[in-house]
């Protein structure tokens, strides 16, 4: 038993003392580790030994095994590290965070590979570079040679930094086209650096750099509209406001602004689409008129409909073949705690929804109002379609009785809960498009409280983009990524390679030393 011990112990202690050369130089680079894995090496040797005895004699050969069974350990490591570093420099990469957080959206990948000029980033950092933006750079740069960037010290580079008028200290990155006349614009570097917020911004730029002209959005006030800037201070006020839908919509290249059509004047001529979101008091006769008239001549109306509100334009959507419901929309199938928020997969056709049908998405309703799609006293040659339909459950609730359940007068089944309509205007005069385009929800707090959701977001610009006729802009965005990364630092780092690297594997050979050793020992 004794010399059983003694074998083990001086094989081990072989092993640990070979390996501490690769704790020193591979691994750990700190003398205090080398040192406690070469003593407890050559105490293990020692002990072999005094225990070996008679077997004295035979320590060559026994060192020439043991030698030779960690050199064959440490070859098979230094080949799979190399195949590690091969496959991590030439092979694709899998993206496994719950949040897809080195990942890029459709929208990114359309706009990086649809470069048509080279685009630079000179990103001004007075320190190390920043490597969050710098991946996030390469991850852009892997989809299009045409992308490139630089970081720069603006201490070191005054000229760039007066050029770009950058301040001392300002977290700014130039985003610049160099086509036959260079344009750029500025980015915000921390958000850059945000692993939420990076890919907006970056995409967002590029975007910026290729947009031909602004289109304006004239959001109608004066009925009790959402409105677009916060009435007032505090978070209340901000998520009662159109405020960060308003922020989504000028990033994109829209240019919202309030109209008021008491004066009775009409719709500007370079508008490029009105929006009415979530009206609760009645237009008058003549604001209804004039709408009429803007969408006889080719015009653009998105209208966001209010839970338990009536804005007085039935006679319009009825023409255009819709009709907002009385009541809400519910199913206890789905949401039985909160039966009046739907979510719902089911989408119609159309170029708006077919993202969200691709990405296989939920999206969200809170307190909306049922569609009927109308079959007379519509205008002739209506194209009508269903955007987004409620599950089989549900049912459209006017009552609100307890327990809440359809009543046999109510109407059950699937839902519509938006809807698009287009009707060709060509030989209308005068006439600003050749087709007249209106979308209709069924829910105005798409705009506010449920925007900050990603498929709500996508499916309200997609349908702003179709709106106003730019399909392009049709995509599934950046989405708002939550962090789902582990912040490692240099000396986490440094801790993980020493346990795998170094210390597992170093254990594992010691087992089966010492398994080997037992077992010829019997």
């Amino acid at each position: 038993m004794k010399k059983t011990l003694g074998s083990v112990a001086g094989g081990v202690g072989l092993l640990l003392t070979l390996t501490s050369f690769v704790t020193f130089f591979v691994t750990a680079g700190s003398l205090v580790p080398f040192f406690l894995k070469l003593g407890l090496g050559v105490f293990g040797i020692a002990v072999w030994a005094v225990t070996a005895g008679e077997r004295a004699g035979t320590w060559a050969r026994s060192a020439f095994f043991y030698s030779s069974s960690v050199g064959l350990g440490l070859i098979f490591l230094a080949l799979l590290s190399a195949a590690n570093f091969i496959v991590a420099r030439r092979s694709p990469t899998w993206d496994l965070t719950t949040k897809k957080v080195f990942s890029l959206s459709p929208q990114t990948e359309n706009a990086v590979k649809g470069l048509q000029q080279p685009v630079r980033v000179i990103a001004f950092v007075d320190g190390p570079e920043p490597e969050q933006v710098a991946a996030l750079f390469r991850r852009y740069a892997a989809l299009n040679e045409k992308f490139a960037w630089e970081f720069k010290d603006p201490r070191r580079n005054p000229d760039l930094a007066e050029k770009y008028k950058v301040r001392k200290g300002e977290p700014v990155a130039i985003l610049i086209s160099e086509g036959e006349q260079q344009t750029h614009t500025v980015l915000n570097l921390n958000r850059l650096a945000s692993w939420q917020l990076g890919e907006q911004e970056l995409t967002n730029g590029l975007l910026k750099l290729g947009r031909v002209g602004e289109h304006k959005l004239y959001f109608i006030v004066g009925h009790g509209e959402l409105p677009l800037d916060p009435a007032g201070e505090g978070p209340e006020a901000l998520a009662a406001s159109l405020a960060t839908a308003k922020r989504v919509l000028q990033e994109e290249g829209y240019n919202p602004q309030p109209l008021n059509l008491i004066d009775g004047q009409e719709v500007p001529a370079d508008a490029s689409a009105l929006v009415i979101a979530g009206a609760t008091n009645t237009f008058s006769e003549n604001e209804q008129a004039i709408l009429e008239r803007y969408l006889d001549q080719g015009g653009r109306l998105l209208f966001f409909a209010e839970a338990q509100a009536e804005a007085g334009l039935e006679g319009l959507l009825a023409k255009y073949g819709a009709q907002i419901e009385p009541g809400i929309v519910a199913d206890t199938k789905v949401n039985p705690k909160q039966p009046f928020i739907v979510y719902t997969p089911f989408f119609g056709d159309h170029e708006i929804t077919r993202p969200a049908e691709k990405a296989k998405v939920n999206v969200v309703f809170a307190t909306a109002r049922g569609i009927t799609l109308l079959k007379e006293g519509t205008l002739t040659d209506l194209n009508v379609v269903p955007l987004v339909l409620t599950t089989p459950y549900a049912w459209l609730e006017t009552t609100f009785g307890e327990p809440l359940a359809p009543d046999p007068t109510e109407r059950t089944g699937q839902q519509v809960l938006a809807v698009s309509v287009t009707r060709p205007t060509v030989h209308t005069t005068p006439r600003r498009n050749d087709e007249a385009r209106v979308v209709i929800f069924g829910d105005s707090d798409l705009l506010t409280g449920t925007f900050g959701y990603d498929p709500n977001r996508d499916l309200v610009m997609n349908a702003f983009a179709w709106t106003t006729q730019q399909p392009a802009k049709i995509t599934i965005r950046p989405p708002d990524r939550d962090i789902s990364t582990v912040d490692l630092t240099d000396e986490k780092l440094g801790t993980i390679r020493l346990l795998a690297i170094d210390v597992f594997p170093t254990l594992l050979m010691a087992i089966g030393l010492t398994i080997w050793q037992a077992r010829r020992a019997r």
